[in-house]
């Protein structure tokens, strides 16, 4: 027995680690089917063992299929999700349009599996990549100290931006051995030996919109009343999201205490040694599943803060794993037709 599983957007970075996921993991599949644009037809890609051909989503019957793991782009998502939804098939959709929609669950295993039971379009949305390292770290210290406030900076690796954002680092970096002068498509500015304090859009009130990503989204996952508020920075690192975290709870913090729960936490990896390299660094974290965390230690400035370091690869915890672990525990809770 198994299940019919679709990945949308199988050529691309994201969609390509769902892939090797669904593999390493064992999930249960029975069909699995690779789709993508019609451009894409016909390529090989790699699951597990097998090679499969990727198939054409606009002319894709997703009747009969249990589970649709989306990972296409937005537009793309909002014109297929409801598709293969209303065709009875389970969406796991990893872009951004469904997040923030009311009747769309926003789901991290680790923090808010009940969400999963309050599923009404049969569409579930994967959050931020960012964002979900944070929470899953943030989540057994909520539950010990109750978290107010978050004060975040990200460090983001290229690959949030996709193959395009890999590419233009590698080109640039090898580029500037040459004298070649670095050709900037894909971010705002050279990202090679550099850093850039915008990631997605500008806002309003000046946030960028990765940045109210994180501030809407850990609300809706973790508690509607703590406070977020991120400065989001791409650097040129390949793979592996980091972040300085600052938070301020409601209660005392107990440093023993905070590390105990960190250690037993699901997800998360403490590793915190006082000492050179005793930290977790994004070169450390490719191809790990853990949300790491280092640095750990209280603030002093204000009256129940504590500061810690996280670490995760961006394309698996913060996207395709997440994914994959959502539909794990769908079946585990018996939220999967089979």
């Amino acid at each position: 027995m198994g299940y019919r599983v679709a990945v949308v957007g199988a050529t691309g970075a994201v969609g390509r680690e769902m892939l090797k996921i669904l593999a390493e993991q064992e999930f249960p599949v029975k069909t699995i089917a690779a789709l993508a644009s019609s451009r894409s037809v016909g390529r090989e890609i790699s699951f597990g063992d097998a090679v499969v051909k990727v198939a054409n989503l606009e002319t894709f019957d997703f009747s009969g299929w249990d589970i649709a793991l989306f990972s296409p782009g937005a537009s793309v998502s909002a014109r297929y999700a409801p598709i293969a939804a209303k065709a009875g098939c389970v969406v796991i959709d990893n872009t951004s349009y469904f997040r923030m929609d009311p009747d769309v669950p926003l789901v991290v295993p680790e923090v808010n599996p009940e969400s999963l039971k309050q599923m009404k379009r049969r569409i579930i949305a994967n959050p931020n990549c960012s964002t979900i390292q944070m929470v899953v770290a943030l989540k057994p210290l909520h539950d010990l100290f109750v978290l107010k406030r978050v004060v975040v900076a990200t460090y983001q690796a290229v690959s949030g931006a996709g193959k395009q954002g890999m590419d233009e680092l590698f080109t640039q970096t090898r580029g500037s051995f040459v004298h070649d002068p670095p050709q900037v498509e894909c971010f705002q500015k050279q990202i090679a030996f550099n850093c850039i304090p915008q990631i997605d859009r500008f806002m309003e009130d000046g946030s960028t919109k990765e940045e109210w990503k994180m501030q809407v989204e850990t609300r809706k996952i973790l508690d509607p009343n703590v406070q977020v508020f991120a400065t989001c920075v791409r650097v040129p690192v390949f793979i592996g999201h980091s972040e300085a975290v600052v938070a301020e709870f409601a209660k005392p913090v107990d440093l023993k205490k905070a590390r105990e729960a960190l250690r037993q936490a699901p997800g998360v990896i403490l590793f915190d040694r006082n000492e050179d390299g005793g930290y977790i660094t994004p070169i450390d974290c490719v191809g790990e599943n853990a949300s790491y965390v280092s640095r750990l230690r209280i603030d002093p400035t204000v009256p129940h803060g504590l500061a810690f370091w996280c670490v995760s690869d961006n394309l698996r915890k913060g996207a395709a794993l997440n994914a994959v672990q959502i539909a794990e525990k769908m079946k585990d809770l018996g939220l999967l037709s089979q």
